[in-house]
């Protein structure tokens, strides 16, 4: 049985946590610890109390969660803040969080996971960040019909289409979770079809009057992707077993 700590040092190793800076306030890493030895491993998209009533259910004990514990600004541990860390003391259940690194990482990250399950062909980067580009951009064969399709098919909660771009996009740019700061930047990347989680009703009009196509296809379901194939990878590493904690989230 593999300790807190190897499982640590992998995560760490495989994201390039100590490389990729993050949104202020934000921790990456191992964010609560348990009494040191690991049985089972979990991942969800959200450090919330029901993942993590979920987890201890399933006799997890080290779980993996995109969007952590702590941002910016801090909260007091009260209210559902003291019950969730409570529960995980109670339950002996660690917490390692990872934002940037499972969005951006080229093998295992949200952006490049979603790229291969539409069959595109990523080329390149774009949205700098602290010096990083958070982006991807994809080379496209398909017409936007078939893209939409796809899209739809591996979204089918959620999913929204604002479609007044190239009927034939050559080049898509990626970015999971919230999009709303990449839209205005897709152009200059060289593309008018952006596919991502989360925009705001103004990206409706903006699609008509920059001509783009963009698609929402929900926040929690294109960022399920990294914290999943983090988890599956360290549990066949270590030879423990593995369970994704879904809260059915729409949005």
């Amino acid at each position: 049985m593999p300790s807190l700590k190897d499982l640590v040092d992998f995560c760490d190793l495989r994201t390039k946590r100590m490389e990729v800076s993050d949104f202020p306030g934000a921790f990456n890493g191992l964010q609560l610890a348990n009494d040191g030895s690991v049985s089972k491993i979990g991942a969800s998209v959200d450090a919330g109390l029901e993942p993590f009533l979920g987890a201890v259910e399933a006799n997890v004990d080290f779980l993996i969660v995109h969007h952590g514990l702590f941002w910016n600004p801090p909260i007091p541990l009260t209210g559902t803040a003291y019950q969730k860390i409570k529960l995980c003391l109670e339950g002996n259940l660690s917490l390692y969080g990872s934002h940037l690194p499972l969005d951006m990482h080229p093998e295992i990250g949200n952006n490049a996971i979603l790229a291969k399950k539409l069959a595109l062909e990523p080329e390149g980067t774009f949205l700098d960040y602290e010096g990083m580009d958070i982006g991807l951009l994809a080379k496209c064969s398909l017409a936007r019909d078939e893209l939409k399709e796809r899209i739809a098919k591996l979204f089918p909660v959620g999913f929204h289409a604002m479609e007044f771009g190239s009927k034939k996009p050559e080049r898509i740019a990626i970015l999971t979770g919230s999009g709303s700061s990449a839209v205005q930047k897709i152009l200059d990347a060289g593309s008018d079809t952006f596919i991502t989680g989360e925009l705001k009703q103004q990206h409706y009009n903006l699609a008509q009057e920059l001509n783009l196509n963009l698609y929402a296809c929900g926040h929690y379901a294109t960022e399920t992707y990294g914290v999943d194939a983090l988890a599956r990878e360290a549990a066949q590493k270590f030879g423990i077993p593995y369970q994704f904690i879904e809260t059915g989230c729409p949005l």
